[in-house]
């Protein structure tokens, strides 16, 4: 991926997700062609002219500091995660950001101690996922409640693919829309820290080709935000589950690798739910999972 249009286009879609009176601008008297602030605008709350605001977003800053980055990122109101992306891809162009041909990697693996940690875990579903979002590891319950990845290929255990080319996901996932949003965000805020792996620009590539909403998602340039909240997952047996959803991103030697648990809340239908797939009590289907 290059990264000057990575930045003129993230620069972009940030500027035009600001109402200017929001950020405290004067109405101005032109009017508006297009949504969100200018780049003078833009300019201005982060303290810099708009000739410089106008290289850095085209991707000729060169080596912007970490002093303007973060005015950037205060005047743009970004995320600690978009504020990631934005100095990731602003430090590539100044090192000369062309694509490169994409790094072919050693398979990622989960540790025999991480493995023995989630088998461990009881009442709780978990799952680790590598750099592209490919399931690596999963303890019973994750298996049975949300992968049912056992009998399939490993290119074929990962999430984003299940997201959007799976053709039961919308049955199971009642926010099916938001959850395909927070997945591309991911991948996107993946893109910024290793644009050069070839699995990610792989499982990239194959959705952008073969998903239209994928495509549409991806152009937003939208960047990982959400690590927890609450997610409902229907079953054909019990029914609907609300789960609450944590998702980590491991510290060294696993830093590579993101932890992804789901928990209910006690004495509620859905914790008596992962009872019975945890095998716990009397389960009353065989098979879970997609």
């Amino acid at each position: 991926m290059h990264a000057e249009p990575e930045i003129n286009a993230f620069l972009k879609a940030r500027r035009a997700a600001l109402d200017p009176a929001g950020v405290g601008l004067p109405p101005g008297g032109a009017r508006r062609r297009v949504r969100g602030l200018r780049r003078e605008e833009a300019a201005r709350l982060a303290g810099i002219s708009v000739e410089y605001y106008t290289r850095i977003e085209q991707g000729r800053g060169g080596n912007v500091s970490p002093e303007v980055l973060d005015a950037l990122a205060r005047g743009l109101q970004l995320t600690a995660p978009e504020h990631e992306y934005l100095r990731n891809v602003v430090h590539r162009a100044a090192r000369g950001g062309a694509a490169r041909r994409p790094v072919r990697e050693v398979p990622q693996v989960v540790r025999p101690g991480l493995r023995a940690v989630l088998d461990a875990m009881d009442g709780v579903a978990a799952l680790v996922y590598g750099r592209a979002m490919d399931v690596l590891a999963c303890n019973r319950l994750g298996e049975q409640l949300l992968c049912g990845f056992a009998q399939r290929s490993p290119e074929e255990r990962n999430i984003a693919r299940l997201m959007f080319l799976h053709p039961d996901v919308e049955a199971r996932h009642p926010e099916v829309a938001q959850l395909r949003r927070e997945v591309v965000a991911v991948l996107r805020a993946q893109a910024g820290r290793i644009p050069d792996s070839e699995r990610l620009c792989d499982v990239v590539g194959e959705l952008r080709e073969h998903s239209g909403e994928f495509a549409r998602l991806w152009a937003s340039q939208e960047v990982e935000g959400k690590g927890h909240g609450v997610k409902r997952i229907r079953h054909p047996q019990y029914g609907t589950l609300e789960l609450h959803f944590q998702a980590m991103r491991l510290p060294p030697p696993d830093d590579e690798l993101t932890l992804l648990l789901y928990a209910a809340e006690p004495d509620s239908p859905s914790q008596a739910a992962l009872l019975a797939l945890s095998g716990r009590v009397e389960p009353h289907a065989d098979t879970v999972g997609y």
